[in-house]
């Protein structure tokens, strides 16, 4: 029995042993990751080198660097032409600024010029026509605002467009009631001086005593050789 085991051993027939090392899996995958990842470097590098030795890579990088300089004169022309049209726009602003500033004060002139015109249609309806009369004094009113103070104001004409400067002052005479009793006040006239060819307005506020009651005033207008050319008086 043995004699024929051992036969069987040492025979053709025998059966085979395999001899294997044993390895874990992640090891092997490790191993094979890593020469995948070699031969990809390796494929790579051999395409860069043969994409060199071509001359392709070369006019790559001249058309890019192209590009990026057209690229940045292309933002240049873009920051440019948003400064014109923001200095434009400033401008325009300013523009329209100035326009409605100018409309305003055009409108303000139109309403000064229609007042002037209005004054002298008025002026020119006091003045009496040529050769009638002398100088006289329009338009006199006076007030008292408070105690001791007199307000007025007054026209002084004379007829004729062609008429010749006049060069003279006016007088002022207050009358009426102080203490019970009559009284009167010629105002002292340093400054009352008049000279004007057509017309001259006058207006001014004088001192008088508090306790007055003011009645009328009278205006004596005067040339300068002392004549008196015209006389007012206005009851208050």
């Amino acid at each position: 029995m043995r004699l024929k085991l051992l036969r069987r051993r040492l025979s053709v027939t025998a059966p085979r042993m395999i001899v294997r090392s044993h390895l874990p899996w992640p090891l092997r995958w490790a191993a094979l990751a890593l020469t995948l990842g070699f031969s990809a470097a390796l494929a790579m590098w051999a395409f860069e080198f043969g994409r060199e030795i071509a001359g392709l890579d070369h006019g790559a990088k001249q058309e890019l660097s192209r590009l990026r300089g057209e690229v940045e004169e292309l933002r240049q022309d873009r920051d440019r032409a948003q400064a014109i049209a923001n200095t434009a726009d400033s401008l325009l602003k300013a523009e329209r600024a100035t326009q409605e500033r100018l409309a305003q004060q055009l409108r303000s002139l139109e309403s000064d010029n229609l007042a002037m015109k209005a004054d002298l249609g008025f002026f020119e309806r006091l003045l009496p026509a040529d050769g009638q009369g002398g100088l006289a004094v329009r338009g006199m009113q006076a007030d008292v605002p408070t105690a001791g103070q007199l307000r007025y104001q007054l026209l002084v004409m004379q007829p004729g467009r062609g008429a010749a400067e006049f060069n003279g002052r006016y007088e002022l005479t207050v009358s009426g009631q102080l203490d019970g009793k009559g009284w009167s006040q010629t105002l002292p006239a340093p400054e009352r001086s008049l000279k004007f060819r057509q017309y001259q307005r006058v207006e001014g506020q004088v001192e008088i005593p508090p306790q007055a009651v003011v009645q009328s005033l009278q205006v004596k207008v005067v040339d300068a050789a002392g004549g008196v050319r015209a006389n007012q008086t206005l009851r208050l």
